[in-house]
């Protein structure tokens, strides 16, 4: 199976390209924005590929000189763009395998603590920050569509949307439950404590995926939005909670800046989770897009997270650890992604 075709995405650029210069293609908003959308997404392939070309080439050049004469910068710059492209190369590789139906939307992430009260929802910050901090370091967008705070610190439950090329495809490599060992802060004998907290990520739904919902089996409930202040509290009854009755399929958004906003957030929230429940029904197993739903508690973990008494993280699933973990609540987590990818692609 060839993944990356570079002569079928050229002449797939050049028909959309022909079609975005027809009489009335403009006046389709829907339809426009697809092809537009599809035109952005094959073009970024090609150039990146044709940055890779141009780079070997580079490289070429450089050890062709060094064959002729020796130079010890030459060298350094040489060994240096090697391993770069060597980074890039294999980052461009996931990408290319990265052809899953949704790979390349946008992701939904909620985060939901286990059992354990303030120690878990503490650990639901941690790890919000985690993910936040990976997207921003990683050119993507980070939209908070809903947040509610903790009693006494951290947070209850947050979802929030990753917005960029392949958000997806990269994410759904963390769900599942991850688990957290320290000595906790909210202790006061300074004992070690095990927390366990969720991650549940959904492609978010593009026009061009239809999901029939029938209006008369919904519920809309508005609310005024919770929070401890800043971004998270709004003064008017703005935010939106949908329950679909036939599934009990319940979302809600309060970040919006109007209540219509909110509306029409959590509506393609829901026809995220309304899909997955169709493709998992249509395939007959949990793993396809939301993961196996297992209890958020011991032994189900995809991943730990060890404080003390030394400090590493591992995936049980690649068995890739580190020992950095600062580095990885930083939001340092490449690797355990690429791995996983790497493992199941």
């Amino acid at each position: 199976m060839i993944l990356f075709d570079l002569k079928s995405m050229t002449n797939r650029i050049q028909e959309l390209e022909k079609n975005t210069m027809q009489e009335g293609f403009w006046n389709d908003n829907k339809t426009s924005s697809i092809v537009l959308q599809e035109m952005k997404y094959l073009k970024n392939k090609v150039e990146k590929f044709t940055k890779l070309q141009e780079e070997l080439a580079n490289l070429k050049e450089l050890n062709e000189l060094l064959i002729l004469e020796e130079d010890n910068g030459l060298v350094k710059e040489l060994l240096k763009n090697t391993n770069l492209l060597e980074i890039n190369l294999e980052k461009f590789e996931i990408e290319t395998l990265l052809s899953g139906k949704y790979d390349s939307n946008n992701a939904i992430i909620t985060l939901h603590p286990g059992a354990g009260g303030t120690e878990s929802q503490d650990w639901v910050e941690m790890l919000y920050r985690m993910y936040t901090r990976w997207a921003n370091s990683n050119s993507y967008q980070v939209k908070e569509l809903e947040y509610l705070e903790g009693e006494e610190a951290g947070i209850k439950s947050v979802t929030f949307l990753v917005v960029g090329e392949n958000a997806y495809g990269y994410l759904k490599s963390e769900i599942g439950v991850h688990r957290l060992v320290r000595i906790s802060p909210f202790d006061a004998g300074g004992r070690r404590h095990t927390s366990f907290a969720s991650v549940e990520v959904l492609p978010e739904i593009t026009d061009d995926i239809n999901i029939e919902i029938n209006p008369e089996e919904l519920r809309i409930d508005t609310y005024r939005a919770s929070g401890a202040g800043g971004q998270h509290i709004n003064k008017t009854d703005s935010a939106v909670r949908i329950t679909h009755i036939p599934t009990n399929t319940v979302v809600s958004c309060q970040t919006e800046r109007s209540q219509i906003q909110n509306k029409e957030t959590a509506m393609k929230m829901l026809k995220s989770k309304l899909l997955n429940l169709k493709e998992i029904e249509e395939k007959q197993k949990l793993e396809d897009l939301k993961g196996e739903q297992k209890e958020i508690a011991w032994g189900n973990q995809i991943r730990s997270y060890v404080f003390c008494p030394y400090t590493l993280v591992k995936d049980h699933r690649t068995n890739y650890e580190t020992g950095n973990i600062t580095a990885v609540m930083d939001g340092e987590i490449g690797e355990f992604i690429h791995s996983y990818l790497k493992m199941t692609l």
